[in-house]
């Protein structure tokens, strides 16, 4: 049973996901929105997936949002500690815990074939466990010095292979990796 992880991410030019803080105010620009983008959109990548895994500070992020941008998706929250989640989600959001290898396991035994990893710590963990399959990080034109990164120093080295790269009039430049091995 093979099941296919992937990452789809915003990050700024010097590899970071978001603030210190965890803010990502700095992605909601005018002029970023209102421009045609170019390469795999959100909605084409959210089409292909079966769950969405991401870590409790993205899901608490998210939760600020107002509207939750998951409807019709299963979504996995990661958390070793108690997690309240809002009853409105309670049919579709769940809290599990446990090694990256184990959650795939069980999502897989559930019949889920296609996962998108999400969060900067467990995009990492997942990588470090070498579960990614494909990478689609869209590079924001913006420096911001600090932040939380997307690749945290740990892990194994992993060879990939650019699979594409398309340009949006707005600066934005999406790269799409598939990860063919560790090095």
């Amino acid at each position: 049973m093979t099941i296919k992880c992937s990452v789809y991410i915003a990050a700024s030019v010097d590899g970071f996901i978001a603030t210190l803080d965890g803010g990502i105010e700095w992605l909601e620009k005018p002029e970023y929105s209102s421009a045609l983008m170019n390469g795999l959109s959100y909605d084409e990548f959210i089409s292909t997936v079966d769950a969405l895994v991401m870590g409790r500070n993205t899901f608490e992020k998210v939760l600020t949002f107002g509207v939750w941008p998951y409807e019709g998706t299963p979504v996995v929250v990661l958390s070793s500690a108690d997690l309240a989640i809002p009853e409105h989600l309670g049919d579709t959001v769940r809290h599990e815990s446990g090694e990256p290898k184990e959650i795939v396991e069980r999502l897989a035994k559930a019949g889920m074939r296609h996962l998108y990893i999400d969060g900067g710590v467990t995009i990492q963990r997942f990588l470090k466990d070498k579960l990614i399959n494909e990478l689609t990080i869209t590079r924001i034109p913006v420096l911001l010095g600090v932040g939380l990164p997307l690749f945290g120093g740990a892990g194994p080295e992993q060879k990939l292979k650019l699979s594409e790269v398309a340009a949006s009039d707005n600066g934005f430049v999406q790269e799409r990796y598939i990860v063919e091995s560790v090095v």
